[in-house]
């Protein structure tokens, strides 16, 4: 089930930049250690966290658009296409990896413009 939601690190950037919707799980530390927990409704972890659809309607909400799609139908690669400032490729050989990394470049380019 954790593999459903957003890492650590990404939802305590996601936090920075201002994501506060209601989740159905959080974050919190527990003797050093971050631990998933999934009951929102008693919230005291550090942040939110959100299933990967949340953080991406976020986006889409506030303007940045994207695809993950095959690069070629021949190949198991995938891509993903940034709807906005023009094109950006990358490949990956899982829609996983696609997903971790088109949001990681969706984090970078909101962190980019913010400053």
């Amino acid at each position: 089930m954790n593999k459903e939601f957003v890492p650590y690190e990404l939802a305590m950037k996601l936090k920075t930049l201002g994501f506060d919707e209601p989740c159905f799980a959080y974050y919190k530390d527990m003797k050093g250690e971050k631990v998933l927990l999934y009951d929102s409704m008693d919230f005291d972890g550090e942040c939110n966290t959100p299933l990967y659809q949340q953080a991406f309607r976020w986006f889409r909400e506030s303007g940045l658009c994207i695809v993950i799609k095959p690069i070629d139908d021949k190949k198991l690669e995938l891509g993903y296409n940034l709807l906005k400032n023009g094109l950006m490729m990358s490949s990956h050989p899982t829609y996983e990896e696609a997903e971790l990394s088109c949001l990681t470049k969706l984090i970078k380019i909101t962190e980019k413009h913010e400053n």
